[in-house]
């Protein structure tokens, strides 16, 4: 599944709440076919008990709940699990277990571990903690069954990446002194080192073609902001001039239809528990 351009929406403030909409209206779409293929490749479905870690505000568990899996998901933006909730668990109702805090904590008594963690989130190669990453994903594992698959997921080499050019913008304005926002090109190795270093097992992987596809410039600034990467470059300059910086960054991208296309590739990894 190819995502469709997203449609215009209209300006919107720059607070979290607004970013965080941002991101479940416009910019979560765009990992569609990362998830469809390992869903697919994995055979995802009834009797899955799918555990997402940086779940966000629910897509990618929507999608597996519509297979017929059991999903879980916890995420440390509270802002967005609020929207994963509306999405999820309408009216109170629904079987999904969303949480804020750590992944034990969706573990009830007696209930059957889980048989699939994912953590879809690409960013933590944008100079995140791997050593944070790696526990995470440690205590993941092990509350789930023996040899099950973890799939960790971040960017493809980086001259198959339109968007490194955006993130690279991000990077030149942050504090030099903020090392977790800064974004770095994915190395060849990088998941591979994730996994052995949480204790996983690497056993396949798979890119996949994940494009940026925005209706105008205004959708584009407005989905590349709502990812958190050009937050500590706001914090060291001014957010005008984070912006400034980013149209131009986009520019090469937007077509005379005044449509955004960036094309990009995912690569993802398959370890077990």
């Amino acid at each position: 599944m190819t995502p469709t351009l997203v449609r215009r929406h209209r300006p919107s403030s720059s607070s979290p709440e607004s970013r965080a909409r941002d991101w479940a209206e416009i910019q979560e779409r765009m990992l569609v076919p990362l998830y469809e293929a390992v869903y697919e490749r994995l055979e995802a479905g009834p009797g899955t008990r799918l555990l997402s870690l940086g779940c966000g505000s629910g897509l990618a568990l929507l999608m597996a709940a519509a297979r017929g899996a059991t999903v879980s998901g916890v995420d440390p933006d509270g802002r967005r699990l609020a929207l994963a909730r509306e999405r999820l668990l309408p009216e109170g109702g629904g079987a999904a277990r969303l949480g804020h805090g750590a992944p034990e904590s969706l573990m009830e008594r007696d209930a059957p571990a889980f048989n699939l963690i994912t953590a879809f989130d690409p960013l933590y190669c944008a100079g995140g903690s791997a050593r944070g990453m790696a526990a995470a994903l440690a205590r993941a594992a092990s509350c789930a069954e023996r040899g099950a698959p973890v799939v960790l997921a971040g960017w493809g080499p980086q001259e198959r990446c339109a968007a490194s050019g955006a993130l690279r913008v991000a990077a030149r304005l942050a504090d030099p002194m903020c090392a977790p926002a800064r974004w770095r090109p994915s190395g060849r190795d990088d998941l591979e080192n994730l996994a052995h270093e949480a204790g996983l097992r690497p056993d396949g992987s798979g890119r996949v073609a994940c494009p940026y596809g925005y209706a105008d410039m205004s959708s584009a600034v407005r989905g590349m902001l709502s990812t958190g990467a050009f937050d500590a470059a706001a914090r060291a300059t001014d957010e005008e001039q984070v912006t400034k910086e980013l149209v131009e960054a986009l520019h090469p991208y937007l077509r005379r239809d005044g449509t955004v296309w960036m094309p990009n590739v995912f690569r993802y990894l398959i370890a077990r528990a």
